[in-house]
């Protein structure tokens, strides 16, 4: 499953990769904090959409992601 990065609110179509909660090969559970993003006006995670294994991470802290890229993916 490919976590993409959600629409956010109204002219956001991007934010910054501030900090990964998980690494490759962790073990998450549906709405686990998976990674923290930052706009020009909140800092969030994203929670997972289901439970898994992280298998790959696309992004890397400091990346600037749109809405729609894929974060991550979980199998």
């Amino acid at each position: 499953m490919e976590v993409k990065l959600p629409f956010l609110a109204e002219g956001v179509e991007e934010c910054t990769v501030t900090f990964w909660h998980v690494k490759e090969g962790d073990k998450v559970e549906e709405e686990d904090d998976l990674v923290e993003m930052e706009t020009s006006k909140a800092i969030f995670n994203v929670p997972s959409p289901s439970g898994g294994t992280i298998k790959e991470i696309m992004v890397s802290e400091g990346d600037v992601v749109k809405v729609g890229d894929t974060l991550c993916i979980i199998e």
